[in-house]
């Protein structure tokens, strides 16, 4: 897993031509405005009840981070776009198997969570006939 980009460097960190301070001022339809046009789309239509829910979590875990206490913020949410009020706290996203941490940078921001915990495993072929069925243990002779 890469480390997360230190909070030094979000200083150069610039969308779309604004800074990061200004995305965390600017109101909601103007940042839409901002977006790719499917992530617009997605939230112009309005955010769907488990989002919601996501970003209840979110702030709450935002407040409770201020006052020095870190809860997870665990999520099945993976369509879920990423605003600027997610950067700087690290939420687990589900794969399918398991939750997945993945640090929020501003880098991720208008990207989905599921672009950053991957669901399937690279394949990573052994010897024919290691731990495998009676019919690979046939190599053929070239």
């Amino acid at each position: 897993m890469p480390t997360p980009i230190p909070q030094e460097e979000w200083k150069n960190f610039r969308y779309r031509g604004f800074t990061f301070d200004e995305l965390m001022r600017m109101p909601m339809n103007e940042f839409i405005k901002l977006l790719p046009a499917r992530q617009r789309r997605t939230l112009r239509r309005g955010l769907r009840p488990c989002h919601r829910q996501l970003l209840e979590k979110i702030r709450k875990a935002k407040a409770l981070a201020a006052k020095g206490k870190v809860i997870p913020v665990r999520t099945h949410c993976r369509d879920m776009i990423i605003l600027p009020e997610m950067v700087g706290l690290t939420i687990q996203v589900y794969n399918g198997i398991t939750f997945i941490p993945v640090p929020i940078s501003p880098w991720h921001i208008g990207h989905y969570l599921g672009e950053f915990a991957l669901t399937a495993k690279i394949v990573q072929h052994g010897e024919p006939g290691l731990k495998a069925s009676r019919s690979t243990l046939h190599i053929a002779a070239k």
